[in-house]
């Protein structure tokens, strides 16, 4: 079941962002992979909006359902967005990061402008998914949940929050995957040497608070590409170009009691686990008009 539903998402995600296949391919030529089943996955995020029938109560329930368990918790002050992460039931599988904005933070006119669109939206929709049929959830997560916004609407938020933005015309699309660095060969198992790979094909990275974002303790190393900007239709057929989704990088650094082992044997659970909010708080603006520039 969970296996059918990540490809579903992976699938769609790659159709949708030019630069997950971009990269796969330079990665290929360059002789870093051998085939793309050789990438491990470090983690996928989902964005929501932060309201009773919906948000990470909801969306969490197709995960928990699927063996993930609820792990550390997040705040981000300034963006107005809580989050959580998700272990995985087995190494296999990606670590889960779900976040959701606090609707009831923004000014009265953002809310009443969200409210408007996730008010159609009269229950959870997750209690009455049945998580036992994997093609019902694949639909699920790529159908629309409310009315297709206005483009005034959308550039109405945008001014306050362009994660509102970006939900309210994305909802529950795959926001990011995220390639483990430190799983690939040498001279490229870093993320200092990945991003200059990455640069050296011409992608262009996130440099909110420096293209490498570190943790405190140094152990957890992110960096991620600017967001693919997308022609998105709006109600009364109006487009516009916004952002889409991005490709994140991850390095986790093996943990001091491990440092003993030798690389053959180091695994998932030797290194560096959990997420680090202020990483996060500037990996967040890959979709961000001061990233793309649009």
């Amino acid at each position: 079941m969970l296996q059918q539903v990540l490809h579903g998402l992976m699938q769609r995600y790659m159709e949708r962002v030019p630069d997950v296949k971009a990269i796969i391919q330079a990665m290929l030529q360059e002789g870093i992979i051998a085939n793309p089943e050789a990438i491990e996955n470090d983690h996928i995020a989902f964005r929501t909006m932060g309201v009773p029938q919906l948000g990470i109560q909801s969306l969490e329930k197709i995960f928990l359902r699927y063996g993930y368990t609820k792990k550390d918790a997040y705040r981000f002050s300034e963006k107005k967005l809580d989050a959580f992460w998700y272990a995985p039931p087995a190494p296999q599988y990606p670590r889960i990061f779900i976040s959701e904005l606090r609707v009831q933070d923004l000014s009265p006119r953002a809310q009443e402008i969200i409210l408007s669109y996730t008010a159609e939206v009269k229950a959870d929709p997750v209690n009455t998914l049945n998580l036992d049929d994997a093609a019902a959830v694949d639909a699920f997560l790529h159908s629309g949940l409310w009315r297709l916004p206005t483009l005034e609407d959308y550039s109405r938020l945008a001014e306050e929050s362009e994660y509102a933005a970006w939900v309210i015309y994305n909802r529950y699309y795959l926001n990011h995957f995220t390639i483990s660095v430190h799983n690939l060969p040498p001279g490229y198992n870093t993320i200092g040497e990945f991003n200059a790979f990455l640069e050296g094909k011409g992608f262009t990275l996130n440099n909110a608070g420096g293209k490498i974002k570190v943790s405190p303790d140094g152990a957890l190393l992110q960096s991620a590409t600017v967001a693919n900007m997308i022609t998105a239709t709006f109600a009364n057929h109006a487009t516009c170009r916004i952002a889409g989704s991005y490709v994140e990088f991850a390095e986790r650094k093996v943990l001091p009691r491990y440092a003993h082992l030798p690389a053959a044997a180091i695994k998932r659970e030797h290194r560096r686990d959990g997420f680090e909010a202020g990483n996060a708080d500037k990996i967040f603006e890959s979709t961000y008009r001061s990233q793309t520039g649009s």
